[in-house]
This record gives structure tokens, C-alpha cells and sequence, in this order.
């Protein structure tokens, strides 16, 4: 995906652990895991409020866009496609 999380960044930056974050918003620590490794398929907007007021950012602070990720990302979608099952 081409949308890159940077929450360590920010939680270094805050000195605050993931266990602290997670106490502060409410949300499992499981689930912030899979956010911060950037295996999230989705966010809340709501949750995403929760984390830059727990840690006194602005969204962009911890997420960002790397259009080449994206690039990447279809050209091995594309090999895959070219090269069906059973060939």
C-alpha cells in the first residue's frame, strides 16, 4: 500500500511506549501493533483523532504517502497476473 505509517517515528519523538499509547486511546495493543507494522487495511477516522490527541500531532505526522510503494506494488500484482496457476 502506498500509504507508509510512521507512528515509531512519532512515538520516539514522544518518548511514549505502544503499552502507554494504547492506555491513553483505548485501543488494544494487537491493534495498534498491526497499525504502527503498516499491516493495517484501514483507520478509523475517529481512531485516528485518538492517536494525534494522545500524542499531540497532526495526522500527517504519522502517516504518509510514498507513491513508489504503489508502483511496486502493481508490478508484482502484473507478474502475477501474467503468469497463470497451472502454467
Amino acid at each position: 500500500m502506498a500509504i507508509v505509517v510512521t507512528l515509531d517515528e512519532m512515538l520516539h519523538l514522544r518518548r511514549m511506549t505502544l503499552t502507554e499509547l494504547s492506555t491513553r486511546v483505548g485501543i488494544t495493543l494487537a491493534n495498534l501493533s498491526i497499525l504502527k507494522t503498516g499491516k493495517a487495511r484501514g483507520l478509523r477516522f475517529q481512531t485516528l483523532a485518538a492517536i494525534c490527541a494522545a500524542l499531540d500531532c497532526q495526522p500527517g505526522d504519522i502517516l504518509r504517502f510514498d507513491p513508489t510503494i504503489a508502483e511496486i506494488e502493481d508490478e508484482s500484482s502484473n507478474a502475477d497476473s501474467s503468469n497463470p496457476k497451472g502454467a
